[in-house]
């Protein structure tokens, strides 16, 4: 079965019948790279969200003038941006489990009537096609999938043993989070576990804080990292290194009273930051794993932080079926972010989807993400939505995202930073040129006078900044606010996810996002 893997609009066309309107060129790309396009009014996008009853905000209704040549034909802004709403919006809906698969959905990016109505829909069963849309394509896109039972989302949240200085454990608001994963130990070439300095101390402070709170919060060991995954390979290899290696990561459970082992192999037989790497890493981590569930048993956390993609197999693609692995584990953290890094022509560093269809990757995102990993059998009930507390200060005069992929040699790629973020409190008020190249936290943002926080919770740029880019200054900052924050969350919760965690608690802004995180998944 083939399914939608994307949905993009970049083009549109005008009719002057009956009266004058723009007609938007919906290009739907399947699985197969098959490219199938369908024309449709604004009107007939308005219809379909009555229909469906959904909650997504559309691009704003406004009164076009029309005289002879009407001025919506015109006003490019406009148009650009209503395309962008409304492709973002199908995205939205192909992404959602509850929505996907309606037949309303399926008809309206699929069938070629100009003048198609979702309210005139013909009644269909199971063997029973309209005919307005063959019968090949309907089986092509999306299939119902089975009821799932009623996910109650979590709020986690990693904690990395260098933040003790500014995120003392005993100060921590344990409410705030139902999963604090601690990063990071890292398995050393006999496959036991390496530490950093202090940071045993650090976890057990972690650990009785957070029982001492009476919160209930869950503390994992993460073990590994983006500089710390060097060794995994050799750790699982064969029966002998991999039983030794489980039995040490049981044994961390044990003595520091956790909850759980969280594995952050970046990345099974990929080379991630130069490691050693075999064509049986996955096989072998699936053989960890079933190690780790039964010495542990059937309550404690098993996750790994994982790419957009489910884990490379033996002939180097992403497993096409890890519904082996799901069945052993609580969740997988899905590390959104670090999709573009700084540069001269930056992109998103944690997009939600590809959403002008510009992405040079474009199923790198929440929705692509989402779509290969339930795909491949991973249950949407123990997905987590990685949502990045950080974002790249590019040097740039541009005023919008390119989509390139462009990462920054210099910096972590999948959003771990090495160690504690710079001290900028000399640098003037809203001047970032210290930071071109590098990654900036929320809260620092908020300290340097970039951002300023409003009544209300959200922020705006300050000091010269727009949107947080200023062409004087040559200064671009791709991050995520309170809203884009919210629309990831929703989009979580909306999909039947597990819910959400942070990269990372440190670079908030006390906790102004972790509070929008929490409120957007119906939590107080």
């Amino acid at each position: 079965m083939t399914t939608i893997q994307h949905i993009y609009i970049t083009e549109h066309t005008t009719s002057s019948s009956p009266n004058p309107h723009i007609l938007y060129v919906v290009k739907v790309v399947l699985e197969n790279g098959q490219l199938h396009e369908v024309l449709r009014r604004y009107s007939q996008f308005s219809t379909l969200q009555a229909y469906l009853g959904d909650s997504f905000n559309l691009p704003p209704k406004r009164v076009f003038a029309t005289a002879v040549v009407p001025s919506s034909w015109v006003d490019d802004g406009l148009i650009a941006e209503r395309k962008k709403g409304l492709s973002r919006y199908l995205n939205y809906l192909n992404a959602t489990p509850e929505f996907q698969s309606n037949i309303a959905f399926v008809q309206f990016v699929t069938s070629s009537s100009p003048s198609f109505d979702v309210n005139n829909l013909p009644t269909c069963t199971n063997d029973s096609v309209p005919t307005m849309v063959s019968r090949n394509l309907v089986t092509m896109v999306h299939q119902p999938e089975e009821p799932r039972n009623k996910v109650v989302p979590i709020a986690a949240a990693y904690y990395p043993a260098w933040s003790v200085a500014s995120c003392a454990p005993n100060k921590l608001d344990f409410g705030k989070f139902d999963v604090i994963f601690f990063a990071f130990a890292m398995p050393d070439a006999s496959s036991n576990l390496s530490w950093e300095p202090d940071s045993k101390e650090t976890l057990k402070k972690l650990v009785s804080s957070a029982r001492q709170s009476g919160k209930g919060t869950k503390i994992v060991l993460s073990v590994g990292g983006w500089a710390g995954s060097h060794w995994f390979s050799n750790s699982v290899k064969n029966a002998v290194s991999r039983t030794k290696f489980s039995d040490v990561l049981v044994g961390a459970v044990k003595t520091f009273g956790l909850d759980g082992i969280d594995i952050d192999w970046e990345y099974p037989n990929s080379t991630g930051a130069g490691n050693p790497h075999s064509p049986a890493d996955a096989a072998n981590f699936l053989a960890l794993i079933k190690l780790l569930r039964a010495s542990l048993g059937p309550s404690k956390i098993i996750s790994a932080a994982v790419a957009h993609t489910p884990w490379l197999g033996a002939n180097g693609k992403p497993l096409t079926n890890v519904s082996e692995y799901a069945a052993l584990m609580t969740y997988v953290n899905i590390m959104n972010y670090d999709v573009c890094g700084a540069s001269s022509k930056p992109g998103p560093n944690a997009p939600l989807g590809d959403l002008c269809g510009t992405s040079k990757q474009p199923q790198a995102s929440a929705y692509g993400a989402f779509t290969q990993w339930t795909k491949a059998g991973f249950p949407a009930h123990k997905l987590l939505l990685g949502l990045a507390l950080y974002g790249y200060v590019s040097k740039s005069t541009a005023k919008k995202l390119s989509g390139a992929l462009i990462p920054n040699p210099s910096l972590d790629p999948t959003g771990h930073p090495r160690g504690p973020l710079k001290d900028l409190s000399t640098a003037p008020a809203g001047d970032l040129s210290t930071m071109w190249g590098q990654q900036i936290a929320f809260g620092q943002l908020v300290k340097m006078g970039v951002l300023k926080r409003k009544e209300d919770g959200h922020y705006d740029a300050a000091n010269g900044l727009q949107f947080l880019f200023n062409v004087v200054r040559q200064t671009v900052v791709t991050y995520d606010d309170t809203w884009s924050i919210a629309d990831k969350v929703k989009f979580a919760k909306k999909s039947g996810m597990a819910g959400c965690f942070t990269w990372s608690l440190d670079q908030d802004d006390g906790l102004a996002l972790q509070n929008v995180i929490r409120l957007n998944l119906g939590k107080n």
